[in-house]
């Protein structure tokens, strides 16, 4: 294969550091461990001492006893911390045999098993005589370069963790072959100083007891690849039907990358791809394989075998394990935890049938695939997340999971826009002009846009401009105080890809930037929230045998925060639930009403180039987020929102969801007062910025008023 392809032991060069270690052999790793040991317990007393001495600067009857009491304190925390760390390491000579794998187990809302992450018999060891060398390279490249010239601890990956762990306080990664061997089968996934010094140690111990052909072969053994793959065995089993002997190089070079990331068992062909390139390249360079070899494995299309391992939210199941491997590490798959999840299985289902029954209608329409996500408003719970219509539909990339991919939202985003104009002079009796308007672009030929139906109206308020998603008046509003601030703004609502701005323009009110269902199910939750952003959450609890633990919040943004005002909040709630205003575009029994439920507010979306249809809306119980369109990103052939594809999936949910509901108003804010606009009609006004007297048009075609 290479020239490195016969013996990796013996054709690996060694610095000068690397063969004095290898000289002097175990007496040095002795030494080690005896420096570690000191090391842990000479920073607890260091710690305790200061202590000490601050507490005896105000008691200064302590200072007599002070030596006494320090030298009793130094031997009991000598002790405390020698059994802490080494009162129960184990014979690492049992490794071979030894096994305290548990799986973790997902369950629904009510307690129903969705999935086990780990099962003893889905791991089948073999010999590393049956693992070919290209699995073996692949591994070393991406985990371990140095794993046959280190004793089990790499110096420089150590210093990195150590200089890490000063500045961050915390703990992670830079961990050997041999580490990561120990760590899942003897440690817990905990990550303190206590679990990092026993894995160092018994790494240590490990090199000194096995050849590294066999540390090799156990780690290969029990490894996690993903959902309940352990071992290359399965691993090559689950994700290509085939068994690890007959990997080959492009193969074994993705199933490398899995063990950091081994909570999807299968993602989109992008995302595939560039797993499997990068090892590839990391092998290149360390020259386990030639540059034809690289070309040849990198243009090598992946086929991945049928998974039939789920039967229930599959997409929520592998977006959750996501969840758990963030917060947690790898080693929570064989940690035996307890994740009691969100998912409602009444809801999901309501959601797989709505699905279904729209895809059928409109497969005419060159629309094959849809994503639903649905949120509890008042928790920001996931009670239903569907990612596509059948995730076993791998030809056509049904494991792909929509609600996390990136897309042009279209014109559901333009709350966003509003929400920043409204906060900032703008009201909902806000006169706009609708007419067709060239705006100049710096470095680029002028911007000519026009509205969805090709028609214009002229004068209009901001509320039906909303209502009606009329094209150009968001673009004039958002033209009137610049892009940046509705980047920002949408930050704050929710969004987390809209990091490089340079590439946005006016364009980004219709749609021009994507995002992804989640963080725009999030945007319509913070005004559903009356302006509160809150987490939006997959877990209810995790807890082990010992106690409770609260996962982490989806998306980075824990904390709630009021990032918009109440006012402005329930300003646009009335516009989306304004079915009069929005009847010019939609007319007035279209899909987006709801019967008996006036107060369900709800916004469409269509990119240009018809890619992408959505629809988002909400009441005080549920939000409820829909995609539509081509996982190849291909255009649909037609869609009209509000009549065909998002909006009528989205209103079979929200009506099964709502039919057993008594219809609730949304509560007033205090500080906002209704009175009639320039127009003469009603409208809800901030205290402050109703008319007084009487109305003009400003310079900018906004309501002025004069006092």
């Amino acid at each position: 294969m290479t020239r490195k392809t016969h013996s990796l032991k013996k054709t690996r060069r060694h610095s000068p550091l690397q063969t004095l270690l290898l000289f002097v052999g175990n007496p040095f790793y002795k030494l080690l461990e005896l420096i570690l040991i000191s090391a842990f317990f000479l920073s607890s007393l260091i710690k305790q001492t200061v202590l000490f001495i601050r507490f005896s600067r105000l008691n200064r009857g302590l200072l007599f006893i002070a030596p006494l009491l320090l030298l009793c304190i130094s031997g009991a925390l000598f002790y405390q911390n020698m059994q802490e760390v080494f009162g129960n390491l184990p014979d690492v000579k049992t490794l071979p045999t030894y096994n305290n794998f548990a799986s973790t187990k997902l369950y629904d809302k009510d307690g129903n098993l969705l999935y086990k992450f780990y099962t003893d018999v889905n791991r089948s060891p073999v010999s590393l005589s049956d693992i070919p060398l290209t699995v073996r390279l692949a591994t070393i490249a991406k985990e371990d370069k140095n794993f046959y010239s280190h004793r089990g601890i790499s110096f420089s990956a150590l210093m990195r963790v150590l200089v890490n762990w000063v500045k961050t306080g915390t703990l992670g990664g830079a961990s050997t072959i041999t580490q990561q061997l120990v760590k899942n089968v003897y440690l817990t996934p905990e990550r303190t100083i206590a679990r990092k010094i026993k894995e160092m140690v018994l790494a240590i111990q490990v090199e000194q007891t096995f050849s590294k052909d066999q540390i090799l072969e156990f780690y290969l053994n029990r490894v996690p690849y993903g959902g309940t793959a352990y071992g290359i065995q399965e691993a090559a089993r689950s994700y290509f039907a085939k068994d690890a002997k007959d990997l080959n190089l492009s193969e074994a070079a993705y199933l490398a990358s899995r063990p950091q990331s081994p909570s999807t068992s299968r993602t989109d062909q992008e995302a595939t791809n560039g797993a499997k390139s990068q090892v590839l390249m990391q092998m290149f360079e360390q020259g386990f394989i030639t540059e034809k070899e690289l070309l040849d494995a990198t243009n090598q299309r992946l086929t991945f075998g049928q998974d039939t391992l789920f039967s229930v939210a599959p997409h929520f199941v592998m977006f959750s394990g996501d969840l758990l491997q963030k917060q947690f590490g790898q080693s929570v798959w064989t940690a035996g935890y307890n994740a009691y999840t969100t998912l409602d299985p009444r809801i999901q289902k309501i959601s797989e049938d709505a699905v279904s029954k729209e895809l059928k209608k409109i497969a005419s329409l060159h629309v094959t695939n849809a994503g639903v996500l649905v949120l509890n408003v008042k928790t920001g719970e996931i009670l239903a997340m569907v990612g596509s219509h059948d995730y076993n539909d791998v030809k056509n990339d049904g494991n792909v999971n929509t609600t996390v991919a990136l897309r042009q939202p279209g014109s559901s985003i333009k709350v966003v826009n509003y929400a920043y104009a409204l906060s900032h002079g703008y009201t909902p009796a806000s006169i706009l002009d609708d007419s067709p308007t060239v705006f100049p672009q710096r470095g680029s030929p002028p911007y000519k846009p026009v509205n969805y139906d090709g028609r214009y109206v002229g004068k209009i308020s901001l509320r039906n401009a909303l209502a009606q998603s009329r094209n150009i008046p968001a673009i004039k509003v958002l033209a009137s105080y610049g892009v940046e601030k509705m980047v920002n703004q949408g930050k704050l609502m929710g969004i987390t890809s809209w990091n490089d701005t340079s590439r946005f323009g006016l364009s980004l009110t219709l749609g021009g930037g994507e995002v992804t269902l989640i963080d725009l199910a999030h945007v319509y939750l913070t005004i559903a929230n009356y302006g509160k952003r809150i987490p939006i959450t997959a877990f209810k609890t995790i807890h082990d045998e010992h106690s409770n633990i609260f996962a982490n919040c989806v998306g980075g943004m824990c904390e709630t925060e009021q990032v918009l005002s109440p006012e402005v909040a329930f300003q646009i709630i009335t516009i989306l639930s304004d079915n009069i205003a929005r009847t010019p575009s939609f007319g007035p029994r279209s899909a987006l009403v709801i019967p008996s439920h006036p107060e369900v507010a709800v916004k469409t979306g269509t990119s240009n180039n018809l890619r992408d249809n959505l629809t988002v809306g909400f009441n005080q119980d549920y939000l409820v987020a829909v995609w539509v369109g081509n996982n190849d990103g291909s255009p649909m052939s037609r869609v009209a929102s509000g009549v065909t594809g998002a909006s009528p999936i989205w209103h079979d949910i929200i009506t099964e969801l709502t039919k057993d509901r008594i219809s609730t108003s949304w509560a007033v804010p205090g500080n906002i007062v209704q009175a009639k606009s320039c127009t003469g009609s009603p409208e809800w006004f901030i205290k402050g910025t109703e008319p007084k007297n009487n109305c003009q048009l400003d310079v900018n075609g906004q309501v002025a008023t004069l006092h």
